[in-house]
C-alpha cells in the first residue's frame, strides 16, 4: 500500500511539473526560421486611424479584419484595481474624460468615450484588459503587452493566466532587470527584450534568460546587420521599431524602405503605419 501511495505521489509530482513548465505556443513558434510569422506589430493597437482610437478593442478588431499582424497594447490599473488599456498616465488625451487612471475607478471610466488621434469622439469605451485577452484568445491574435510603471508584472501575468491566454501573450520588458523578473514570474511566456546592440544582448545572456524566451526588440534605429545575424544564429526573432522617424522616412522616400530593412534582417516591424507596411511586404 505504501509503495502504491509513493508511486502515485511521484507520478503526480512529475505530471504537475510538466504542466507547470509547459512552454507557451509562442515559444515554440516564434523562431526566425519560421517564415509564417506576422511581419507587422501594430503600435498601441492602431494609431492615426480616423474614428478608431488607440488601445481600443474595436480598433483591434477593425485592423485585424484587414491584415495579418500582432498588436502592442498598453496596460494600466484603475483606483479599484481593474486592468484597462491606456498608454498615458492620464485619460485626457485619448478620451472625453480627465484625470489620472490610478485615481479613477473603472465605473468612473465607463462614463467617458475614447477619442481618435484626430480629436474625433467615438462611441467606444476604455476596454478591460481581460476582455481584450478573451477576444485575442478566441481569434488567435497575438498581443505584446506593455505594462505601465504603475502596474506590477505579477498582476498582469496573473490576469493572463486567469483566462488561459498564455499562448497569445508576449510580455514587453525594457531592460535586463525587467526581463529577469518577468522570466522568474513566467518562464513559460515569450518575452520582448531590449537587444539594441550586442552589449544589451550579452547582458541578457549573462542573466541566464534562455534565448527561446526572447523576442528581440532592436530599437527604433537601424542596427548593424551583424546584430541581426547574431540573433538569428540563435533563432531569435528580431523586431525593429519603425514608429516615429523610420515610418516618416518611409512615408517620404517610399514604402520600399521596409523591404530594404527586411533584407537587413528585420523579421517584424513595430509601426504606426500597419497597412502601409503590410502592403509593402506582402
Amino acid at each position: 500500500m505504501k509503495y502504491f501511495i509513493f508511486t502515485a505521489l511521484i507520478f503526480c509530482f512529475i505530471s504537475c511539473s510538466e504542466v507547470a513548465s509547459k512552454d507557451s505556443k509562442l515559444i515554440e513558434t516564434f523562431k526566425s526560421t519560421n517564415t509564417e510569422l506576422p511581419q507587422v506589430s501594430v503600435h498601441r493597437g492602431g494609431k492615426n486611424i480616423q474614428h478608431y482610437p488607440e488601445n481600443c478593442l474595436e480598433t483591434l478588431q477593425y485592423v485585424n479584419d484587414s491584415i495579418f499582424a500582432i498588436y502592442e497594447i498598453d496596460v494600466a490599473q484603475t483606483k479599484d484595481g481593474k486592468l484597462v488599456l491606456m498608454h498615458d498616465n492620464a485619460i485626457d488625451r485619448t478620451s472625453t474624460g480627465t484625470g489620472l487612471v490610478k485615481n479613477l475607478t473603472y465605473n468612473e471610466l465607463t462614463a467617458f468615450n475614447l477619442v481618435d488621434d484626430y480629436g474625433n469622439e467615438t462611441a467606444f469605451k476604455i476596454p478591460l484588459f481581460k476582455d481584450v485577452l478573451k477576444w485575442a484568445k478566441t481569434n488567435n491574435v497575438i498581443l505584446t503587452i506593455d505594462i505601465k510603471r504603475s502596474v506590477s508584472q505579477k498582476v498582469v501575468i496573473d490576469a493572463i493566466r486567469e483566462v488561459n491566454a498564455e499562448d497569445i501573450s508576449v510580455i514587453i520588458t525594457y531592460d535586463v532587470e525587467q526581463a529577469t523578473t518577468a522570466y522568474e514570474l513566467a518562464p513559460d511566456l515569450l518575452l520582448s527584450v531590449s537587444a539594441r546592440n550586442e552589449e544589451e544582448y550579452n547582458r541578457l545572456l549573462e542573466a541566464k534568460i534562455p534565448t527561446k524566451n526572447m523576442l528581440a526588440f532592436t530599437g527604433t534605429r537601424l542596427s548593424n546587420a551583424s546584430l541581426f545575424e547574431k540573433l538569428h544564429a540563435e533563432n531569435i526573432v528580431c523586431m525593429l521599431g519603425t514608429l516615429g522617424n523610420l515610418d516618416q522616412q518611409a512615408a517620404t522616400k517610399g514604402e520600399k524602405s521596409y523591404v530594404t530593412w527586411k533584407a537587413l534582417g528585420v523579421d517584424i516591424f513595430a509601426t504606426d503605419r500597419p497597412f502601409a507596411v503590410y502592403n509593402a511586404l506582402k
